[in-house]
């Protein structure tokens, strides 16, 4: 196994409409692990092909035109699950899991939510419960787990860019933020904070419109928690902005964790 491992996560917001963007960014970054949301297409319509050439084995759970969860690794990937244990044939594709190099990965794309009078709301919420429940059986495993992907939550003040205005709405709101405290409790830690402690001005998500982007009007979203010995072991995290400022990019930026190996 490598003495170092980067693993990296990216909500693509449709790999057939940012193929060109994926696979130069993948080509030029070559991350051992790339966790994908938002692939919006059919296992059978996902590229596979590209990234075989590219030297990734995949493991997809798609879906047409909408959500959608694929891990691409340059590493032997072992045991690989699809959806929360209760997901029916007609459920939304919003989680896959699989070990990697020593590590449980589980890759999800939490629901936006919406409104916070919208029904999709409420799906959010008994989404992160049942992620909750999912994440306590994964934890009595023996291997480390990471838990990356899309989670629609900004956890602090110093993670959106007004957070008096946005407090109480969608991604930044007081209910979300308790689901993430039943994750810490199950011992997950957010490296990026510990590398970056007062780091301010850092979001991966910027919205299309009123030109947020240029205005840095955005959000941190996008995440990599980890369980011990990981939280300890990330000597480096990035936040790859540049990829946001593309012709026609995702309405994310692709976030890297560096391990060493150690665990």
């Amino acid at each position: 196994m490598p003495k170092h491992i980067i693993i990296a996560s990216w909500n693509v917001n449709s790999i057939r409409a940012h193929l060109d963007h994926v696979k130069d960014w993948v080509s030029r970054v070559r991350p051992d692990i790339l966790c994908l949301q938002e692939t919006k297409v059919l296992d059978s319509d996902f590229p596979h092909d590209m990234f075989k050439s590219l030297g990734y084995e995949v493991a997809i759970y798609g879906q047409r035109t909408y959500n959608g969860v694929a891990i691409a690794s340059l590493l032997p990937m072992t045991d690989v699950v699809k959806g929360l244990p209760d997901d029916g044939d007609e459920g939304q594709r919003r989680v896959i899991a699989a070990t990697i190099a020593g590590i449980r990965i589980v890759d999800v794309y939490i629901p936006n939510g919406q409104s916070i009078d919208s029904p999709k709301f409420v799906y959010k919420m008994e989404f992160l419960g049942k992620l909750g429940e999912y994440l306590k059986d994964v934890r009595k495993g023996t291997e480390p787990v990471l838990v990356c992907g899309d989670y629609n939550i900004a956890p602090a003040d110093i993670d959106v860019y007004d957070p008096i205005k946005l407090r109480e709405t969608i991604m930044f709101h007081s209910a979300e933020h308790k689901h993430l405290d039943e994750f810490r409790k199950l011992g997950f830690v957010d490296p990026f904070r510990v590398l970056n402690p007062e780091g301010k001005d850092l979001y991966s998500w910027w919205d299309y419109r009123a030109g947020a982007f240029q205005r840095n009007q955005g959000y941190r979203i996008d995440h990599i928690w980890v369980t011990p010995p990981l939280d300890k072991l990330c000597v480096e995290y990035t936040i790859d902005k540049v990829e946001r400022d593309r012709i026609k990019p995702s309405d994310h930026a692709p976030i890297m964790a560096e391990f060493v190996k150690g665990y």
